[in-house]
């Protein structure tokens, strides 16, 4: 592999992955109630299709997608339709579909046998994808099938799967490469097939050797020139697809434009794998691995978890909470969002739950701005978030859009390196919701 390309910006933050990332991927326990979410993508609600009291199989479609960047909604277990109605997840109430487990995993006729996608045409490969409500598994849960569609638009002829995560404690993705290389790099095929793309390039973190030799090993026995490794400097955020697709190609993402726009398409690697489980197998996407870790959980772990299943009963499969768990984060302590209840379901888009003890949380005792400069030193966009945050405070929505407010993708790092602690991701999360009409 050869030597890891250099990154703009960001931080070097400890890992914290070591308690997690040694296991093996566990399978979660399977909960009485599931929770099935109709808004696990980036467009509007799905539409149910399902009725109230009705018995449903496992990878049966409960949600159909009504714009382009909705995604197929199928159910995790097999059981009964207990109630259509709006149920509180991450970011607030979403109407859901609630099934009574039956314990039994009756399958539906979409699990088939084994699918030969070469057969395919392009196109017909492109439709069959979005099918299986396959979403960008990373966090952002883009469809995929959308963004394959912008490619196609755009005639890209190269691929990047991303497997880096620069985020302390999340694991997931590592563990995945570690252990199921071989449906990742299935999964790449099926994606080169889908473009007619020329080549693949997998980014790895590295200072992950046990990750790269389990992905070189794969790719031996696979035998495809078409995909290769890199190595990606282990700093955070050196996983952000803008960053990625700069390092990889030395090509910048313009302003308002999409990777497709500069010849690449990017994809996580859990999406691949989601990918070739769907098209291989007749799998549609209802479970994940999430990491769940932080001092105040018992034992962190790698789970593989039904997409429903209430963060309760993961913790609970981790061994239950420490005395004095202060803080319930979903996501990584960059980026992650704090709950305020363990009854919430898994998502898609899920890629880690985070029990903190507060010695993990940073404190908040705000102070003026010094001017000292550190929080544009790591932008990884190139931003000057000193003066975004004036802005901001100023309610001067034409200079926040000149700064480049809506490139800013609230990593964190200004926030981490700030001595006077302002938040100002939080200002800026803020400022968009003010000015969103604006973008």
């Amino acid at each position: 592999m050869p030597q890891a390309l250099k990154i703009r910006g960001g931080i070097k933050l400890a890992k914290r992955k070591d308690a997690n990332a040694r296991l093996s991927i566990e399978l979660a326990s399977t909960p009485a109630e599931i929770v099935v979410s109709l808004t696990q993508h980036t467009g509007a609600a799905a539409t149910p299709f399902v009725r109230e009291g009705e018995q449903i199989l496992l990878g049966q479609v409960v949600g159909e997608p009504v714009d382009a960047g909705g995604s197929y909604v199928h159910a995790p277990v097999s059981g009964k339709v207990i109630a259509i109605e709006p149920r509180m997840h991450r970011d607030g109430s979403a109407l859901s579909i609630v099934i009574a487990n039956d314990g039994r995993d009756e399958r539906s006729n979409l699990f088939q046998g084994e699918r030969d996608f070469t057969s395919l045409e392009p196109a017909q490969l492109r439709t069959l994808i979005n099918r299986g409500g396959v979403v960008g598994l990373g966090g952002a849960a883009f469809p995929t099938a959308t963004k394959l569609e912008q490619g196609a638009a755009s005639h890209v002829r190269e691929i990047i799967l991303n497997g880096v995560e620069s985020e302390p404690y999340i694991s997931c993705d590592q563990v995945l490469m570690q252990q199921r290389a071989d449906e990742i790099l299935a999964g790449a095929q099926i994606l080169l097939h889908s473009l007619q793309a020329d080549r693949c390039r997998i980014a790895v973190e590295e200072d992950n050797p046990q990750t790269s030799t389990s992905m070189h090993t794969a790719l031996a026995r696979l035998g495809d020139s078409r995909i290769t490794l890199v190595a990606v400097p282990g700093i955070y955020p050196a996983g952000w697809e803008g960053q990625l697709v700069a390092s990889l190609t030395g090509r910048e993402i313009p302003r308002g434009k999409l990777p497709a726009d500069v010849g690449v398409i990017c994809q996580n690697v859990a999406t691949a794998a989601a990918i070739a489980s769907w098209i291989l197998r007749g799998e549609p996407l209802t479970k994940r691995i999430v990491t769940v870790a932080g001092n105040g959980v018992q034992t962190p772990r790698n789970l593989e978890a039904r997409i429903g299943t209430p963060l309760a009963s993961l913790i609970a499969d981790c061994g239950g909470y420490h005395e004095g768990a202060a803080a319930l984060i979903v996501g990584g302590p960059m980026m992650g969002q704090s709950v305020s209840t363990d009854e919430i379901p898994l998502l898609k888009s899920t890629n880690c739950v985070l029990a903190a003890m507060p010695m993990e949380l940073r404190s908040r005792e705000t102070m003026p701005c010094i001017r000292c400069g550190d929080c544009s030193l790591v932008c990884p966009a190139n931003l000057l978030p000193q003066q975004l945050d004036w802005y901001a405070r100023e309610d001067n929505g034409d200079a926040l859009v000149e700064l480049g407010l809506w490139d800013c993708i609230e990593c964190g790092c200004c926030d981490y390196v700030c001595p006077s602690q302002i938040p100002l991701v939080e200002h800026f999360r803020g400022a968009k919701q003010r000015f969103s009409r604006w973008r």
